[in-house]
């Protein structure tokens, strides 16, 4: 029997290595897979902005009208500038989008803008105000074989202190380009904060009731214009109800004098669409005496016309008011659905269509003065004032 001998010289370290290299010669190569590029998210397409101040409806059917979108900010964008694109109120943008700068929110930021609403519970006639809400609602009289139609725009309401009443009147007349004659009780509080009111004001562009104002049954209160428009959606007035210049200089060619105006504050607005019943929650205001904390379910159920406890009940549905105490704890301004489908804010946001950031076709304001560079100093002086008005 032969013996293999090692050639002197050679240690078995390398033996080792040389029955390795021999089994990796009678093995194929391992692969090693390469991890896929990441994909990335398919960028949002921006189509055109819809307009969202007139709507035709079924007045016994229709309780929620437009729709939610969403849009991305540019370099220079405030959230004023952007709420009066959308025919929406300064409160408004700023409660559907916390957290974002008001003055800075910075380039390409997607901005939720809510230009969904539910409509009050009031009679469809004439004009119907939502202080909580800040806005307004005008039903024209509809004509026959014809579905109604609605318009609704922003407003801004009286400050703490100088409430805007609540109730039934009418508009008794109208006028373009009104003298402003200052009450002796709002002369003596720009007096006290150092400026003097003379006692008439001209019609021009120093004039706060704007090009255009209505005369209500209660006296000393109007509707009408305004020469700051970035107060619009502020409780910024002295109980009159202020409009954007292009919206209430629309509103006067249609409005006339003998309609009907109601006044109500309803800061949780129950309305029925498709076969889902949906609340939209305001903050309610400073100065409601109504104590929503204790009776908030009380409160909550006489909002519930019969025809929506009607159409509830004969879908079957019922009222999540788990859900309702969620919603009404951190109101979002937004519609939301609280029978039987559950519909978070996260889902509206998703499902909301990406629009560009600019003035719809078809609506009131042409953006001839976008972006108004007073916007910025007017609202922050509103906003000051309101801090610091009396609390009742």
């Amino acid at each position: 029997m032969k013996h293999f001998r090692l050639p002197s010289g050679i240690p078995l370290v390398l033996v080792g290595l040389m029955t390795l290299a021999g089994c990796s010669l009678l093995s194929p190569p391992v692969k090693v897979a390469t991890p896929p590029a990441p994909v990335e998210p398919p960028k949002p397409v921006y189509v055109p902005p819809i307009d969202t101040h007139k709507f035709e409806i079924d007045p016994q059917h229709d309780d929620v009208i437009g729709v939610v979108q969403v849009t991305v900010t540019s370099k220079h964008d405030t959230l004023p500038d952007i709420a009066r694109r959308f025919n929406v109120g300064y409160e408004e943008i700023v409660r559907a989008n916390p957290g974002v700068d008001v003055w800075l929110p910075g380039a390409g930021r997607e901005i939720v803008v809510p230009t969904q609403f539910v409509l009050p519970s009031a009679p469809r006639e004439g004009v119907v105000i939502n202080v909580a809400a800040m806005r307004i609602f005008y039903f024209p009289p509809a004509k026959k074989g014809e579905k109604q139609v609605v318009y609704t725009h922003p407003i801004g309401i009286g400050k703490v202190g100088w409430s805007t009443p609540e109730g039934a009147t009418k508009v008794v007349s109208k006028q373009k380009d009104p003298v402003w004659n200052p009450p002796a009780s709002v002369r003596a509080e720009h007096k006290a904060n150092g400026e003097i009111l003379p006692k008439v004001v001209p019609a021009g562009p120093d004039n706060p009731l704007g090009k255009y104002k209505f005369t209500l049954g209660w006296p000393s209160y109007l509707i009408h214009g305004t020469n700051k428009p970035y107060g619009v959606g502020l409780r910024s007035s002295h109980g009159c109800i202020r409009l954007y210049p292009e919206d209430v200089e629309k509103l006067f060619g249609m409005i006339g004098p003998g309609t009907p105006v109601r006044v109500v504050n309803q800061p949780f607005v129950f309305g029925w669409h498709g076969d889902q019943m949906y609340l939209q929650a305001y903050d309610v205001l400073e100065d409601d005496k109504r104590d929503w904390s204790k009776a908030q379910p009380k409160l909550l159920s006489k909002t519930l016309t019969p025809r929506i406890q009607a159409e509830l009940k004969a879908s079957g549905g019922t009222v999540n008011w788990a859900r309702v105490a969620e919603i009404t704890k951190d109101p979002r301004g937004l519609a939301l659905s609280v029978s039987s489908v559950e519909q978070d804010i996260a889902a509206v946001i998703k499902a909301a269509p990406r629009v560009e950031n600019r003035v719809p076709e078809g609506a009131n304001w042409d953006g001839a003065d976008d972006p108004a560079l007073q916007a910025q100093t007017d609202v922050e002086v509103m906003v000051t004032e309101q801090q610091q008005a009396p609390r009742t």
